[in-house]
């Protein structure tokens, strides 16, 4: 009689762990359609759109907005001294600028951003006047930095209390915000950090894609207004 119990029990932890499996793999196959979907809305954003997926599941998307190179990334931060995993989208316009480094302006740095390089620029600056409070400045060459106006002129994308980082760089410029949070108890009960399950709305995308295109129109004009001036 033990032994018919004993298989009968192993029989119904069998089915059960078997069960469990198969929804596992569903739950992944969604979860993977989910992430993979996030920027699906943006796409008519873009001319000539290009997408991959990034090992996390997360799309990458990259086309010409207005007929500049744009390229957006979708990063998870699930480090877990987080208070919560968090998801990010790096818009950048990649390509050339006529300065000679690069400034970095992140929101309350805490020194293991996945998404940037801001704490391998070997040069703090003093933040200026007015200036966010919690805005930490770093360059790699404080003497080839675009000029401060220039920068105070940006400091309206931080009004967003979503974006995160603002680089110019020789290399182009980017943008960085929170497009997502873990739900919190969800989180703290379950440890389930799955973000992203909605698609970002074309037009959160659009305002900061038009930001970025304004700040690199005003980097070109500063230069021309540079050469203009040394050639007076």
């Amino acid at each position: 009689m033990d032994r018919v119990l004993l298989t009968a029990m192993i029989l119904v932890l069998g089915a059960i762990v078997a069960t469990l499996a198969v929804n596992l793999r569903r739950a992944a196959r969604a979860r993977s359609g989910t992430r993979g979907a996030f920027l699906n809305d943006c796409h008519a954003l873009l001319s000539q759109p290009r997408t991959q997926t990034a090992p996390t599941g997360y799309p990458r998307l990259a086309g010409k907005y207005h007929g500049v190179e744009a390229d957006i990334q979708v990063m998870s931060d699930t480090l877990t001294f987080r208070k919560l995993p968090a998801l990010w989208v790096l818009v950048t316009l990649p390509g050339p600028l006529p300065i000679g480094a690069t400034v970095d302006l992140m929101i309350r740095p805490m020194g293991v951003e996945p998404f940037s390089r801001f704490h391998k620029l070997n040069t703090q600056v003093d933040r200026p006047e007015d200036f966010p409070e919690d805005c930490a400045i770093r360059t790699d060459s404080k003497a080839d930095m675009p000029s401060e106006a220039l920068v105070r002129a940006h400091l309206h994308l931080f009004d967003d209390p979503t974006v995160k980082e603002l680089v110019i760089s020789p290399k182009g410029v980017r943008l960085v915000f929170l497009a997502d949070e873990a739900q919190r108890s969800r989180y703290l009960i379950y440890r389930d950090n799955e973000m992203g399950q909605v698609p970002l709305p074309a037009d959160r995308l659009a305002s900061k894609l038009d930001a970025l295109l304004t700040l690199r129109a005003d980097v070109l004009d500063e230069d021309a207004s540079e050469v203009r001036r040394l050639s007076a």
